[in-house]
């Protein structure tokens, strides 16, 4: 649908996401998504027990992912990887702990707000090798070849260019790099209106 938008319709689509996670960043997860978030939804997920229990409650409840992209392969001692919307850092500080202190960890959001919850987890949870800044995936700010693996939970629905995303991730893995995505995927059919359905995008 992105290549039908408008201008003002892609405005309206990106400012309704920041908004809503701007809504999360300051109230936490609760209410704001149709499945389970939090430390519930980590435990539905399968999350590594050994790794969420020593995360402070605060900390996981702000953990809103649709999966867990952690099923679909391991992470490494010493490999790099890049969590592409990251929110508020649960998956990259899952991340970090996996590759340990050899490795690193890089989460990407657009929300500045998030970013700045992801960096407050971070400093508590004292994990020098993750770090976080504020991007798009579309517009990945790294160089080629940069990571052994790109995670990413519940985002890729969000994109308006997926294609031009996919093809940005393709570009920062090394040869034989991962892809570990976790996503929703759209079973009913959309409003009829157009209007209605660039809403829809966001909700």
């Amino acid at each position: 649908m992105s290549e039908e938008m408008t201008e003002p319709e892609i405005c309206q689509v990106r400012q309704g996401i920041r908004q809503k996670y701007d809504r999360v960043a300051a109230a936490g997860a609760g209410g704001c998504f149709q499945y389970p978030t939090g430390k519930a939804g980590m435990d539905l997920q399968g999350y590594p027990p050994e790794v969420i229990g020593d995360f402070p409650p605060e900390v996981l409840a702000t953990f809103c992912g649709v999966g867990n992209p952690f099923s679909l392969g391991p992470l490494n001692p010493g490999e790099a990887v890049l969590d592409i919307g990251c929110g508020a850092g649960v998956d990259s500080l899952v991340a970090g702990h996996l590759v340990g202190a050899g490795g690193r960890v890089v989460g990407l959001d657009v929300t500045p707000a998030m970013i700045e919850r992801a960096r407050a987890h971070q400093a508590r949870l004292g994990l020098a090798n993750v770090t976080f800044q504020v991007g798009e995936a579309e517009a990945l700010p790294f160089p080629d070849h940069d990571f052994d693996a790109v995670i990413s939970n519940g985002v890729f629905n969000l994109t308006l260019n997926k294609e031009k995303a996919l093809k940005e991730t393709h570009r920062v893995l090394k040869p034989g790099g991962r892809l570990l995505l976790a996503d929703m995927v759209l079973m009913a059919a959309l409003p009829p209106d157009r209007a209605g359905r660039v809403e829809n995008w966001f909700q």
